[in-house]
C-alpha cells in the first residue's frame, strides 16, 4: 500500500508527496508536529498539517532569508531570529564569523527538539557558542528590546495559530524600535499567487511599509511551498537591498551557496508585473 501525504494549499489545490514512513508525531502546547521520510524530498517537516521545510529544497529558503541582507548590511554583530525552530536560518548565519551574538525566539521548544533529533542538516548549528535560545513568544519578546540589533529575521509559520501575532502593525514597529539606527528587517512573505495568500501578502506589505522608511519584495522558487512562488520582505531604517549591495566584499568571503549569488540577489528584486501592481496597490 503506498502512503501519501496531501496538503491543501488551496481548497481546490493540494500538494501530495508520497511518503516511506512517517518518524515523528506529535502534539505540543501550540500544535501538532510530523515528520515524514520521503523518496524524493528526503525527511520533511509538517506542522499543524502545513508543510514547513523539505531536505531537499530548505536551502533555497534558508540562503534567500539569510544571505540577502548579510551581504547588504556591512556591520552586522547582533542578530536576532524569531522563530526558526528548525535550525536552518541559524546554519546560514553561523557561517559569518564577525557575527558575535545570535538570539533565536521560538515559543514552540517540542519543534527545537523535534528537529534536533530528526533534521540534524537544519539543526547542526543550534548548539553555536553565539547562539542563545529562548522559548517564548517572539512578539512579547522584542517588546522589551530597543536599539539592540543589527539584522531581525522573522521566519515566522503562517499568519494564523501561533505565529499570528508576528503579522501585525505593533510587531513590526516593535521590530523597527529593537533595530539599531541602520538596522535590516527580512521576512518571509507568503505566496502571491493563490488568492488568500495574495492577501496576506498585501496585508504584511502595507503594515511594513507604514513602519519602515525603505520596504521591498524580492522573490525565490521553492518546489514545496504553494505555487512554488515565495516572497520575502526587505525592511530597512538606512540600506537599500540594491544599491547597498556590496557584491565584490560579499563574493571574497568565500561562502559556497546551492541557491543564492549576488547575481540572483540582484534579479530577486524584479518581479513580475502582477506582484509589482498587487504591492503598488496597497502602498
Amino acid at each position: 500500500m503506498e502512503l501519501w501525504f496531501s496538503e491543501a494549499q488551496t481548497p481546490h489545490v493540494k500538494l501530495s508527496i508520497r511518503v516511506d514512513k512517517q518518524l515523528y508525531s506529535g502534539k505540543s502546547e501550540f500544535q501538532r508536529i510530523d515528520v515524514f521520510q520521503s523518496p524524493e524530498f528526503g525527511r520533511f517537516l509538517v506542522l499543524d498539517g502545513y508543510m514547513m521545510l523539505t531536505e531537499k529544497d530548505e536551502f533555497i529558503y534558508h540562503e534567500m532569508i539569510t544571505h540577502v541582507p548579510m551581504a547588504v548590511h556591512p556591520n552586522v554583530r547582533q542578530v536576532l531570529v524569531i522563530g526558526a525552530g528548525d535550525g536552518g536560518v541559524v546554519r546560514e548565519l553561523t557561517r559569518y564569523p564577525e557575527i558575535e551574538q545570535i538570539d533565536m525566539v521560538e515559543i514552540d521548544q517540542q519543534v527545537v527538539e523535534v528537529c534536533k533529533k530528526y533534521l540534524p542538516k537544519t539543526s547542526c548549528r543550534l548548539g553555536d557558542p553565539r547562539v542563545n535560545i529562548y522559548y517564548e513568544d517572539g512578539l512579547k519578546f522584542i517588546r522589551a528590546c530597543e536599539n539592540k540589533y543589527d539584522l531581525i529575521i522573522v521566519d515566522s509559520t503562517d499568519p494564523f495559530g501561533p505565529g499570528e501575532g508576528l503579522f501585525t502593525r505593533e510587531f513590526y514597529g516593535n521590530c523597527y524600535k529593537a533595530l539599531k539606527e541602520d538596522g535590516i528587517m527580512v521576512n518571509q512573505h507568503e505566496s502571491p499567487f493563490y488568492e488568500e495568500d495574495a492577501l496576506s501578502c498585501q496585508k504584511m506589505h502595507k503594515l511594513i511599509v507604514e513602519s519602515f522608511p525603505i520596504s521591498r519584495v524580492y522573490h525565490a522558487h521553492i518546489p514545496t511551498y504553494p505555487s512554488g512562488h515565495w516572497l520575502f520582505g526587505f525592511a530597512s531604517k538606512k540600506y537599500h537591498p540594491l544599491r547597498d549591495l556590496d557584491d565584490i566584499k560579499w563574493n571574497m568571503r568565500g561562502i559556497s551557496c546551492r541557491y543564492y549569488t549576488t547575481t540572483l540577489h540582484k534579479g530577486a528584486f524584479y518581479l513580475p508585473y502582477y506582484v509589482e501592481e498587487m504591492l503598488e496597490n496597497v502602498e
